[in-house]
C-alpha cells in the first residue's frame, strides 16, 4: 500500500418515512423508502462538496434506495459509477422491519427507555442482527473494500449503524451505537498502509453551509 489516503464513510440522506417499500436483501426483506425531498437537497449538496474534491479511486453504496439516491448526483456530474455492495447494507432488524419507532416501543417499557437514552436497540429485534452479526460482516466487508483500492481516496455510502459499526472498530469501542451520523454526514478515516485512525465525524458543513461548497462561477460544467 502506498501513502496517506482517506475512507469518506458517508450517510444517507433524510428518508420518506410514509414509504412502505421493501426490498429483499440476502439477510430477508428490509425496508427500502427512497430519499425525501429534504434528503434529495442534500444529496446535491454532497455532491457539490465531493466534486470540489479530488476525484475518489472508488465509490461504493449499499443498494438500498436511499443510499444510491444519495450518490446519484455525484455519479452523474462526475461519471464515477458506485459500486453496489449488500455486505455494507443496512442492519436486519426482523419483525421490526418498516415499523415506526413509535410502533416499536409502544407497550415496552424497556425499549422506551433505551430509545429515551439513546442506547442502541436493534439488537432486541426479534429474528434481527446483533451487534456482533453486524460486526463480523461489516467490518471485512468495508477492509476488503479498502484492500481492492491501494491508491486514492475511497467513498462509501452506507447506513449510521454500519458506520458505527466500522468506526466502532478503529476506536475499539464496543458499543453497538455509540454516535448518531447526521444524514449526508461524512465520516473520515485516515488509511496510512494498514494503519487506520479518525480525522473527523459527523461532518455535515455542505449541509448547514451549502454556500461555501458551490464552485467559482465557470469552474465546472454539469
Amino acid at each position: 500500500m502506498t501513502g496517506t489516503r482517506r475512507l469518506f464513510l458517508i450517510r444517507h440522506g433524510r428518508v420518506d418515512f410514509d414509504s412502505r417499500e421493501f426490498r429483499t436483501s440476502p439477510r430477508g426483506r428490509q425496508w427500502n423508502p427512497p430519499l425525501s425531498e429534504e434528503g434529495r437537497t442534500q444529496s446535491e449538496s454532497l455532491a457539490a462538496r465531493l466534486l470540489l474534491m479530488e476525484l475518489p479511486a472508488a465509490v461504493y453504496a449499499s443498494p438500498f434506495r436511499r443510499c444510491a439516491q444519495t450518490i446519484e448526483p455525484f455519479r452523474e456530474r462526475s461519471g464515477v459509477e458506485p459500486v453496489l455492495d449488500e455486505e455494507v447494507g443496512e442492519v436486519f432488524i426482523g419483525e421490526w422491519e418498516g415499523l415506526s419507532f413509535e410502533e416499536i416501543v409502544s407497550g415496552d417499557e424497556e425499549l422506551a427507555r433505551r430509545f429515551r437514552e439513546f442506547e442502541a436497540m436493534f439488537s432486541m429485534a426479534p429474528g434481527g442482527e446483533s451487534g456482533e452479526d453486524l460486526r463480523r460482516r461489516v467490518i471485512p466487508a468495508v477492509e476488503a473494500i479498502i484492500g481492492r483500492h491501494p491508491e486514492g481516496d475511497v467513498v462509501v455510502v452506507t447506513h449510521g449503524r454500519v458506520i458505527n459499526s466500522y468506526i466502532g472498530h478503529v476506536l475499539g469501542i464496543e458499543e453497538d451505537m455509540f454516535f448518531l451520523p447526521e444524514n449526508a454526514s461524512i465520516n473520515t478515516v485516515i488509511l496510512d498502509g494498514y494503519s487506520r485512525r479518525i480525522r473527523f465525524l459527523n461532518d455535515t458543513r455542505h449541509v448547514t453551509d451549502p454556500r461555501v461548497f458551490v464552485p467559482p462561477s465557470g469552474a465546472m460544467e454539469d
